[in-house]
């Protein structure tokens, strides 16, 4: 995992260290979650896209990792850069968040529940996804290493 992250410079957010979710619920009181998340497998999030969900799918890998294999449709979000642009996710559509192993992604889910959005990751990551036979894009796409 990388260095630790900054503090929140958006109110209510702050991704902890060791997989804990921090927010705010008031100006001078931070609250520390672990908490269990409804997560999906691979599958079930190739179904949710497959069937039109209404989901946002958030990258939380580094850009070089996005540029060699990426799930169709999502978008990148650094999890270095995730809390600064907390503002940019829709609150009223669900999120799923992923990452190479699942390992960041979950991280960012614990964050984003805490503060009240419909978060879920997607557990074992792009290497799940590969491993279960699901497409990449670009064509010929690959999980970074």
């Amino acid at each position: 995992m990388g260095p630790p992250l900054p503090n929140a410079v958006t109110p209510g957010i702050r991704l902890g260290c060791c997989g804990a979710a921090q927010y705010r619920n008031s100006p001078t009181n931070v609250v520390t979650l672990d908490v269990m998340t409804t997560d999906y497998t691979p599958q079930e999030v190739s179904e949710l896209l497959d069937g039109g969900g209404d989901v946002q799918l958030i990258d939380v890998r580094e850009p070089d990792e996005y540029e060699r294999g990426r799930i169709a449709g999502a978008r990148l979000l650094p999890l270095g850069d995730l809390v600064a642009q907390a503002e940019t996710i829709d609150r009223d559509r669900p999120i799923v968040f992923y990452c190479r192993s699942g390992s960041r992604s979950a991280m960012a889910t614990e964050a984003f529940r805490g503060a009240g959005f419909d978060a879920h990751n997607m557990t074992g990551g792009l290497l799940d996804w590969d491993t279960a036979g699901l497409p990449l894009e670009p064509e010929g796409g690959r999980v970074a290493d």
